[in-house]
């Protein structure tokens, strides 16, 4: 008798990178040459939480941390001024910066983290503490993308990175209120009966850990211009937006 197959649905490194980069151009979109589509930045409310998880991934899984900071770090620099002509339409826009500053001020927070692993609880405890302060001050200081709630989020996958119902919890509890309390914003009216209930915009970001949680760790197809090809959409995709903006 053959045995009955189960159906799984999964998702991948390489899934979660295209469905996060096809969610953060609609969000771009949005943003620079067809405003006024909400629903192009709808959907991309999603990306963000994605990118913010696979960094902690990253982390984790290079083989070479110095070479991914030092790649990050390089696209970050290139990713600048494509950046400010997209959401400045201005070679240097001062008050806002690109994202992979906001991943790289992270990553800092998440090994000094990593130090201390092994070390007395109230070290682990305090040094915790003390990212989650220091990257909400760095992120409103430095005015990286998404502020302080950029960092943040990509703590809150740091702290709770295991596959446990307590940090499926944790991730839904703290992504909430950094996207609904936090972040707050445009909420949608949405009557229901003789109730007038609100959708936070924001709060679409939450959606985002329906395909995080159905990740298991694989990498899938994978080789070095795919690789690249992920540090490069951020740049170029920016770069076309923003001369597209100006003509």
């Amino acid at each position: 008798m053959l045995k009955e197959s189960k159906l799984r649905i999964e998702t991948s490194s390489m899934s979660l990178h295209i469905m996060a980069m096809a969610f953060m151009l609609c969000d771009h979109l949005w943003g620079t040459i067809v405003p006024g589509n909400d629903w192009l930045t709808c959907i991309g409310r999603i990306a963000f939480p994605i990118f913010a998880f696979m960094i902690v991934e990253g982390y984790f899984h290079t083989k070479n941390l110095k070479k991914y900071v030092c790649r990050l770090l390089l696209f970050a620099i290139l990713s600048e001024i494509p950046f400010n002509l997209a959401m400045g339409s201005r070679i240097c826009y001062p008050i806002h910066q690109n994202v992979l500053w906001s991943f790289l001020v992270s990553i800092g927070l998440i090994h000094w983290n990593e130090k201390v692993k092994g070390k007395k609880l109230w070290k682990q405890i305090l040094v915790g503490c003390l990212s989650v302060i220091i990257g909400y001050v760095v992120g409103l200081l430095t005015m990286v993308d998404f502020y302080h709630a950029g960092i943040l989020t990509v703590l809150v996958f740091y702290f709770f990175r295991y596959r446990k119902w307590w940090c499926y919890v944790g991730q839904l509890i703290c992504l909430w209120y950094i996207n609904v309390e936090m972040l707050g914003g445009f909420a949608y009216e949405i009557p229901l009966g003789n109730e007038i209930y609100f959708l936070s915009r924001q709060g679409i970001a939450l959606l985002a850990l329906i395909p995080i949680w159905l990740y298991r760790g694989k990498q899938g197809y994978h080789n070095k211009i795919i690789q690249y090809t992920y540090y490069a959409f951020y740049p170029i995709h920016l770069l076309v937006l923003g001369l597209i903006k100006l003509l």
